[in-house]
């Protein structure tokens, strides 16, 4: 009988394969949520319009995006 493969938290769901880049990837997402949060910005709201702006927007400018510096734009606005 061969060895099987043990999770470390067996209620998870995820059996062994959860990758470390995966975790790497999710706090980064979670840290810019997070930070959005702090800067009483809508996490959600910041992250559609940078993600719609960032490939036109200047590249000398990019802190303009960051949630302590970003307005959002004019449609969102009036929505």
């Amino acid at each position: 009988m061969g060895r099987r493969l043990r999770s470390r938290a067996p209620d998870s769901g995820h059996y062994g394969v959860a990758s470390d880049r995966g975790g790497e990837r999710a706090a980064i997402i979670l840290t810019l949520i997070h930070t959005a949060k702090l800067n009483d910005v809508d996490p959600q709201a910041w992250l559609a319009d940078v993600l719609t702006r960032i490939a036109d927007h200047k590249i000398n400018d990019l802190a303009a995006l960051l949630p302590w510096n970003w307005h959002p734009t004019k449609i969102e606005r009036a929505a």
